[in-house]
């Protein structure tokens, strides 16, 4: 069993729950703004696309690598690294289809659009809407939480960068639903709780990843989580925070804010790293 002290655990717990609460500032933002900063979001989105994509190929797949290489030698530990990406990115992908396209909480529409289609629709179907977002992100948000743990539990400053990237970009999925249960109930309260609730999934996974994984771990099996990691994150880049950035309609900005992204990590892992 991996010794692990009770201050690593508090610290990656508590980097999860930094991580999943932020959909309760999208929620809060989304009550007092009354229109999309697009220029914000697409570069917020980018940077964190690039944190994300950075982290993973730099950092998480080459220790991964080097881990599991130590523990099966040269062959069987760059395949395992390569395999266990890829059952990263299938895992977050088979998640992502089980989600219907309706209810995905990735189509991400800006406040002021929200605000003028909803206020004249029906307040069941306004409230299913929003109900079955929350549900929809805490069923994406439960593999990042582990993610995040994970990460956090072998190295804080990785766990860190990690839960500040998955902080950005769930943002806009506080906003996705709390917009269409305030218009429901003319609740902020509910429309907040419901919100923050959904993101609240990230420190659950945590909590459920570590009692399921607590008495396996080991080095192969953080080289194994590591890669896994890696490819979680690069889908989530891939298919949700860059699609999204570009549907706001500032392309270039959410390029600069993905390059500056990689450039921070890369920054910073050569000071802490």
């Amino acid at each position: 069993m991996y010794e692990l002290s009770s201050q690593n655990i508090v610290i990656a717990f508590s980097l999860t729950m930094l991580a999943g609460l932020s959909t309760g500032i999208g929620s809060a933002i989304s009550f007092f703004a009354k229109r999309t900063n697009t220029k914000i979001l697409s570069f917020s989105l980018g940077f964190s696309a690039g944190v994300m994509i950075y982290v993973s190929f730099i950092e998480l797949f080459i220790k991964a690598k080097d881990t599991l290489i130590g523990e099966l030698g040269s062959v069987g530990g760059n395949s395992a690294a390569v395999t266990s990406f890829f059952f990263g990115i299938i895992f977050i992908g088979i998640i992502d289809r089980l989600v219907p396209s309706f209810e995905n909480p990735h189509e991400i529409h800006r406040i002021e659009e929200m605000a003028v289609n909803l206020k004249d629709s029906e307040n069941k179907r306004l409230l299913r809407m929003g109900m079955l977002s929350a549900f929809a992100i805490g069923i994406h948000n439960f593999p990042e939480g582990i993610a995040t743990f994970i990460a956090g539990l072998k190295d804080t400053g990785l766990g860190l960068s990690i839960a500040i990237a998955i902080a950005i970009h769930n943002i806009p999925e506080g906003i996705a639903v709390s917009i269409p249960i305030f218009y429901a109930t003319g609740n902020k309260k509910k429309a907040l709780w419901y919100s923050t609730l959904s993101g609240l999934s990230e420190p659950f996974g945590a909590m459920i990843g570590f009692i399921v994984l607590m008495r396996f771990l080991n080095d192969f099996i953080f080289g194994f989580l590591f890669s896994f990691i890696a490819g979680i994150m690069v889908f989530v880049a891939l298919d949700e925070l860059l699609p999204t950035a570009h549907e706001y309609g500032e392309h270039h900005l959410c390029i600069y804010g993905l390059v500056l992204g990689m450039a921070v990590m890369a920054i910073s892992l050569l000071i802490f790293g």
